[in-house]
């Protein structure tokens, strides 16, 4: 058989139905239905073509980017689409681009926290892109660190302005995406000093080039940083560097919903709490969480895909080779990153609710619930594009030899997705805000404050200090209360344990300096108790028939026991469970292994995705892997011509005996 013929043999053994799983992936038919007509546009439309993206030089690589936007925006108003359909659009163009800051951080910035005034003279110039904005913070000395950023913003009582400055070297800004090349504004963040008063952080609209031949502003030096990881990738980002030398702007470009300058110099903060900025940070880092899964269902989906063409070893009598699917030990490395992208689908669909929530309350000033969303959302964050990073990887060795071309999309796709794991907030740090927070919900539960949220199962710390895992057999496992309680017993104890031997340290600040490498497993505990519940309930709300929801049990078993499987050192050591408990999580995991198994290619053909997008000769919908190999071989430049460039000059002297050898 061939390719074809392997998948479409695959896809004959599933045991539900593909389109409902479809449904529950996209989140409603409504989706679905928007994806699959923004991808087919997309697709069809060859200005937007990115096999040859790899192949390219940086220039022509970012010209073509350039041609890629101003096409779709081209496109987004000939086809009078909505926000969210050129949002959709923009996603399966599937390119980094001056747009993603310009929509998803320079209009929110601008939303967030400029004026109503403010908001009607900058949003429409934005909206219509007659500027274009990036969203310049992070410095070449200090990224996640924002109180140390270094540039400033001194008010000139004399002539009504801001002089914006770079002091330092340190104080360039450095990463912003669409800085480099593109944009004409950026929301820059200073530090604002009035009266000789040091006030800290505040952002500024500030014009860097000229509308009317795009060059740099007076005193404004800016260009890119330079080439990236990767071919392709993230290169097609114009990552910028800015450095300010004394640039005036107007007192009003200060972004003023949340305090202002008056004429005369002085500072005032406005009625507006603060913590309404948390609520933009929640929703950025609930559309990094949804990222994550796009990212990683898309890398399995190639690699389960492949692995089921792909045949090797295990011929009998003259017959067919078996496919790597089959093989328990390429099961064990997939099956989990499928269970993982659809749990990472699922908490991020559950994050988009608690953005509305988190809003709700904050217009009514009721801020009980924020420490709680702004941890859960941090940590999420960052367990997820972790894993995610580990995944795409792991799918690369998954595909063998041959996931390591670009032409299998996984290298590029690597390359792209991991700068995830820094920007928005680096990782681990992101994780110790997490752990600070769990040590103080620990501490307060002596004062009788009842935790909230994703910490609620803390209010059990009773039960759950003392309480021992009842499963006996492989089969208890499949038990999601039982599955639920040693996760919520493990993040618990773990955290007790954290805040009882800081408070045995000197100080706090040295308890959770010597503790951090602690804190941050037991942030990830709590993390991962969260993404496992938020699962089992997605179970308990689906009524979802044709075999899709014992689809989705079976997922959600290999994620949560996959995880007490890797950790199952911490489960132990907490005491959780015994180690012949460990045992059977073992034994069911290799049951569910053999269930999902002639599901595999059904699961990952429910994300939906069209080969355009996937861009993966490994991941075609058809199987035909080896011809779409070969023929893409062929289209490399290096391949324009028999006789290599520089054969001549330095390949036929050697081979001619021609070389001259000096003689030492």
């Amino acid at each position: 058989m061939e390719g074809v013929d392997y998948l479409a043999h695959e896809r004959k053994t599933a045991q539900f139905d593909v389109e409902a799983m479809k449904v529950v992936w996209a989140g409603s038919k409504h989706e679905l239905e928007l994806s699959d007509r923004m991808a087919r546009i997309v697709a069809s439309d060859p200005v937007f073509r990115k096999d040859n993206r790899t192949m390219l030089d940086r220039k022509e690589l970012f010209k073509n980017t350039l041609k890629k936007a101003a096409h779709a925006w081209k496109r987004i108003h000939e086809l009078r689409l909505t926000e969210e359909e050129a949002g959709k659009m923009r996603f399966f163009i599937d390119e980094p681009a001056y747009v993603d800051l310009h929509w998803g951080m320079f209009v929110p910035a601008i939303k967030g926290q400029g004026t109503e005034e403010q908001q009607k003279k900058w949003l429409p110039l934005a909206y219509k892109m007659q500027i274009i904005g990036c969203y310049a913070q992070t410095e070449l000395g200090h990224g996640s660190n924002v109180q140390g950023l270094e540039t400033t913003a001194t008010f000139d009582p004399k002539t009504d302005e801001f002089i914006i400055h770079s002091p330092t070297l340190t104080s360039s800004k450095w990463w912003p995406g669409g800085l480099g090349k593109a944009s004409t504004h950026a929301v820059v963040y200073a530090r604002l000093i009035t009266d000789g008063k040091d006030y800290g952080i505040h952002g500024f609209i500030v014009q860097l080039r000229s509308l009317d031949d795009h060059s740099p502003l007076p005193g404004i030096t800016v260009g890119d940083i330079g080439n990236k990881f990767g071919s392709g990738a993230y290169n097609s980002m114009d990552n910028g560097v800015l450095r300010f030398d004394h640039v005036r702007i107007p007192r009003d470009q200060l972004l003023m919903r949340l305090s202002q300058v008056t004429r005369e110099g002085k500072y005032v903060q406005s009625d507006v709490p603060r913590q309404l900025l948390y609520g933009t940070m929640v929703y950025v880092r609930q559309t990094i969480v949804a990222d994550a899964s796009k990212a990683l269902s898309r890398a399995t989906c190639i690699a389960t895909r492949y692995s089921a063409v792909r045949r090797q070893f295990g011929a009998q009598d003259g017959g067919p080779e078996s496919p790597v699917l089959d093989y328990k030990t390429q099961q064990n490395r997939l099956f989990p990153l499928i269970a993982s992208a659809y749990a990472f689908r699922f908490v991020g669909e559950w994050l988009k609710s608690l953005y509305t929530d988190v809003t709700q309350r904050l217009q009514a000033n009721d801020f009980s619930t924020l420490a709680e969303a702004h941890a859960c959302t941090a940590g999420l964050k960052s367990l997820t594009t972790s894993l995610t990073a580990d995944g795409i990887e792991e799918c690369r060795k998954l595909c063998g030899g041959h996931g390591y071309l670009s032409s299998s999309g996984l290298p590029e796709l690597f390359a792209v997705y991991i700068p995830a794991c820094t920007y928005e907030g680096d990782n681990v740090v992101l994780l110790l805000q997490v752990a600070r927070f769990l040590v103080k919900t620990v501490a307060q539960l002596t004062t009788g404050k009842k935790p909230v949220g994703t910490t609620a199962y803390m209010g059990n710390i009773e039960h759950l200090m003392q309480c021992r895992c009842a499963v006996k057999t492989a089969d208890d496992w499949l038990n999601p209360y039982a599955i639920q309680e040693a996760f919520e017993a493990r993040a618990v104890r773990m955290a007790v344990n954290c805040a009882q031997n800081i408070s045995k340290a000197p100080s706090q600040e040295e308890g959770f300096f010597n503790l951090s490498a602690d804190l941050v497993e037991a942030a990830v505990a709590h993390c991962q108790l969260i993404v496992v519940t938020k699962f089992i309930e997605k179970l308990q709300q689906n009524n979802v028939g044709d075999g899709v929801k014992e689809q989705l049990q079976v997922l959600c078993n290999i994620y949560a026991l996959n995880l007490l499987h890797k950790h199952l050192g911490d489960f132990l050591v907490t005491g959780t469970i015994t180690p012949k408990q460990g045992a059977l999580v073992s034994e069911q995991l290799r049951s569910l292994y053999s269930k999902l198994r002639p599901n595999a290619v059904a699961l990952v053909d429910a994300f939906n995705y069209t080969d355009h997008y996937l861009g993966s000769v490994l991941g075609r919908y058809d199987g035909n892997v080896y011809p779409a190999l070969y023929e893409q071989a062929w289209k490399d430049p290096l391949n324009e011509s028999d006789v290599p460039e520089g054969y001549a000059e330095y390949l036929r002297p050697v081979l001619k005996q021609q070389v001259r050898l000096a003689r030492l």
